[in-house]
């Protein structure tokens, strides 16, 4: 999943891109570096983006003679992804090619002015750090900090994630139908979106809102309508993502789980552009005949919840 949502993010954010490589825990993509910004401000998934320096081998790291590196001190961070590579010493290599770079730039481990970073996975990959996720950001809009909210509901994280996976453009309208507490359309908002929420439940609606407003953001619209209505309701959208309700303790109307995801697939290509995204949170696979199916990512919460995160294309 962090790897689709990459790359749905730089198709999102710039004109034209190329994919060189990619393996466990990494990406390596060429693009317009004006673009990075608006890559790493909405996504999720990674933890860091910066300029390639190369891949090499743990024996020869040579070939970083001729780099570089801005002005100023620096510091080499490494990091071995899954417990890849366990019989190379890390805090040697990390020692090697802090000597290699320091020909040219001081060494300051504690408030350097340029973070190089190693990955150790398949071979030994190395960038300068440019941007980092703003995790403690997402982490003070989690449920349990919002002034109305339910304990059923997305890490801001993949909440974020799922729109990304959409492939929606800055600017364009987000719908999420079963909006809840508002979780998603907070984040779809916060990203630059037209964000729309609708729910069954007023009082999910209003709470939602009330939500918005304690982030100082804004829905572009809203209504309390049933799942089946909102194809005559809401048009044109270029995203739906949501993540409808599950669990012992949801309100359903009496309706059964099942049924109501059946209605939603059925509505939601009625809102959706032609060739438009969904994003749908699910805790076991459906198929929405109405739609073509992109792909499936599944997410192991704890023992009794998995989430599988539908990606489908109006048709």
């Amino acid at each position: 999943m962090p790897l689709a949502e990459a790359i749905r993010c730089l198709e999102a954010e710039t004109d034209s891109y190329e994919i060189v490589k990619h393996g466990p825990g990494y990406l390596v993509a060429s693009f317009d570096e004006s673009r990075l910004d608006g890559i790493a401000d909405r996504i999720a998934l990674t933890h860091s983006i910066g300029r390639y320096l190369g891949e090499y081998t743990p024996d020869d790291v040579s070939g970083l003679e001729g780099e570089v590196l801005p002005e100023g001190t620096f510091a080499v961070r490494g990091k071995r992804f899954a417990g890849m590579m366990r019989d190379v010493d890390s805090q040697g290599l990390v020692r090697r090619i802090g000597g290699i770079l320091s020909k040219n730039n001081d060494v300051n481990l504690k408030e350097p002015d340029t973070v190089v970073r190693m990955q150790l996975c398949d071979a030994v990959h190395l960038y300068i750090e440019q941007r980092v996720t703003d995790t403690d950001l997402l982490e003070k809009r989690k449920v349990g900090e919002r002034p109305f909210f339910s304990p059923i509901s997305l890490h801001p994280k993949y909440a974020r994630a799922l729109i990304n996976l959409t492939g929606v453009k800055r600017g364009g309208t987000v719908l999420d139908p079963f909006c809840g507490t508002g979780g998603i359309v907070i984040e779809a908002a916060d990203m630059g979106m037209k964000a729309i929420a609708s729910d069954f439940d007023e009082e999910m609606v209003i709470g939602c809102q009330e939500n918005m407003d304690f982030y100082g953001l804004e829905l572009s619209d809203f209504e309390t309508i049933d799942i089946g209505g909102i194809g005559e309701r809401f048009h044109d959208v270029d995203a739906v993502c949501t993540d409808p309700p599950y669990g012992r303790s949801t309100k359903t109307g009496g309706e059964d789980i099942d049924h109501i995801y059946t209605r939603a697939g059925e509505a939601i290509p009625g809102c959706l552009k032609h060739g438009a995204r969904a994003g749908v949170v699910l805790p076991h696979m459906v198929d929405f005949p109405s739609m073509d199916l992109e792909n499936v990512y599944l997410q192991r919460v704890h023992g009794s919840l998995s989430r599988h995160y539908h990606i489908l294309r109006n048709r």
